[in-house]
């Protein structure tokens, strides 16, 4: 289910109103980011496990520009799907009244990239939070156990895909959290992101959406500069 277009414009709104508030008065010019990351889909009773690592430029007070990269994987676990009502797990829609319920297994590895601008909020000295929108692309390998399922789409005459699926697709979304200072230069992250894209277009119908979360530490250095008017 896709959240209403009048909430990701009010988000919108949210990300970009952030820098009228007081910022810090000592910020640092580069970020890096690494740690542990955790991705779930509803829609595929999908979770997987990885890791999460950006580099940011901040050019301003409360504006930094910078790449992310992440990369997770799976257990052998269960996708569930509705085959009737439209959501379906590596499985191509099947006619009405055919079947209720089926449990696919699957094996699969992610891997997501973005870029982008990232909006921070510095009222507190120990706390930084911050909110980005989320553009950038997904690249998914999947393993599916086909075997329970293969006679019944042999017997309705339905072609059984391959067990072996590649595919890369762009994503949009919305994403933010919080670093705790611990010092100038070091900090712990917590974040979480909400995106949607459509993998696997021949096999799953519906878009799909994905929320992730993160928690690492953070490394910074550098100043910003005065003489480009930002803060010394």
């Amino acid at each position: 289910m896709q959240p209403p277009k009048s909430s990701l414009f009010c988000g919108f709104i949210i990300l970009f109103c952030l820098p009228v508030f007081a910022q810090q008065s000592d910020v640092n010019r580069y970020t890096l980011f690494t740690g542990f990351d955790y991705m779930i889909s509803p829609a595929r009773n999908l979770t997987e496990r990885g890791f999460e690592s950006d580099f940011g430029v901040t050019v301003k007070p409360w504006l930094g520009l910078g790449g992310d990269f992440g990369a997770l994987g799976s257990n052998i676990i269960s996708g569930a799907g509705t085959i009737n009502g439209g959501e379906t797990v590596f499985v191509p829609l099947l006619p009405p009244g055919a079947a209720s319920l089926i449990n696919v297994p699957f094996k699969s590895t992610t891997y997501t990239f973005a870029v982008g601008p990232q909006l921070y909020f510095r009222k507190w000295e120990k706390v930084t939070l911050f909110a980005r929108p989320g553009f950038g692309g997904i690249h998914e390998k999947a393993d599916i156990d086909l075997s329970q399922v293969a006679p019944t789409l042999i017997f309705l005459g339905i072609p059984v895909p391959n067990g072996h699926q590649t595919d890369t697709q762009l994503f949009y979304g919305l994403g933010g959290g919080f670093d705790v200072n611990v010092s100038r230069k070091i900090g712990m992250r917590f974040a979480a992101d909400w995106v949607n894209t459509h993998l696997f277009s021949s096999l799953l119908t519906p878009r799909q959406n994905y929320i992730r979360f993160s928690v690492g530490p953070t490394f910074r250095w550098g100043h910003l500069k005065e003489s480009s008017g930002e803060l010394p």
